[in-house]
């Protein structure tokens, strides 16, 4: 997903800069304001941290030139933190990626915020509210979040790329379809594994930190009441 250094049209790099823009500034607003409220939660922060940091950083080699496919990681912080938090974190790691590992990249930073640390915990944060509205079980659900959250940034990704470099025939939408079609060969398989993956490390903070949880109201006091009772 992470588009290279230098790969994109300086004008849509400063476009994905103004877009994402606001998003970050009231991202690190809930974050101070998360951080103040409940100190307790910064180590569960931590935790989905590096988790966006390890799995976007598991990178595969991609057809698609000037770009790489990878899980995002995303998906817990959405749970945990909502989408405004996870804009945060993914900023805060894809810095670091593009400044000590050649991950991505400074030009193309504000693309790279978007697709994986805005859009996608932003519609996954839309499947997690819509899980919990229909009581959809809480494990299904955040598996959901996190394969919706991973494929969709590869939308945006293909939509990214697919605005710098229409198809000569056919335009914006050939190209779309080009881009998306080689990620999703890829991108389908790891989305299905990394929600199994933030599904299972959910169970795990359910039994070692359930109480924070309910702090976030991410869970009722009956609900981990009720998990840990089938657990046994």
């Amino acid at each position: 997903m992470h588009i290279m250094e230098g790969f994109l049209p300086w004008q849509w790099c400063v476009f994905w800069y103004l877009v994402s823009a606001p998003f970050i500034i009231y991202g690190i607003y809930l974050l101070n304001r998360q951080v103040k409220a409940q100190r307790e939660t910064l180590s569960l922060l931590a935790v989905s941290g590096a988790f966006i940091f390890l799995l976007s950083s598991l990178k595969m080699p991609s057809p698609v030139v000037g770009s790489c496919s990878h899980p995002t990681g995303t998906g817990l912080s959405v749970v945990l933190f909502g989408p405004f938090i996870t804009v945060v974190l993914s900023l805060i790691v894809l810095i670091f990626q593009a400044l000590f590992m050649a991950h991505g990249g400074i030009t193309t930073l504000g693309a790279n915020v978007f697709s994986m640390g805005i859009a996608g915990p932003l519609l996954g944060y839309a499947v997690y509210r819509l899980g919990k509205a229909v009581n959809l079980n809480i494990f299904i659900n955040v598996f959901l979040v996190t394969a919706v959250a991973d494929l969709f940034t590869y939308v945006i990704t293909s939509i990214e790329l697919a605005a710098a470099f229409p198809a000569t025939h056919g335009g914006f939408m050939v190209s779309w379809e080009t881009f998306f079609a080689i990620y999703a060969v890829t991108q389908i398989p790891l989305a299905i594994l990394e929600g199994v993956l933030i599904a299972l490390v959910f169970k795990y903070i359910v039994q070692s930190r359930g109480d924070i949880l309910v702090k976030l109201k991410v869970l009722t006091p009956e609900q981990v009441t009720k998990i840990m009772e089938s657990f046994k």
